[in-house]
């Protein structure tokens, strides 16, 4: 299992060889939560506030990594 912290919230991940699972996402307040795997391998979870978005994206290709995007709206 693998948490990756954002200022929106944390997200708990499993990797797996060829498949990211999503165990967990727990938004910090004021943040509100959407989650999209457009593939087994992939991942994205989104926290939104009034005037911010995390966005954590999760994958295995080309190796099992997470990447957070931090933006004021």
């Amino acid at each position: 299992m693998h948490t990756v912290p954002s200022e929106g919230g944390k997200v708990t991940v499993q990797y797996g060889r060829d498949s990211v699972c999503f165990v967990s996402a727990v938004p910090d307040p004021g943040f509100r939560t959407s989650t999209g795997q457009s593939d087994p391998g992939t991942l994205v979870v989104v926290f939104t506030s009034d005037d911010h978005r995390s966005q954590i994206t999760a994958t295995v290709v080309p190796k099992a990594q997470a990447s957070v995007r931090e933006t004021r709206l």
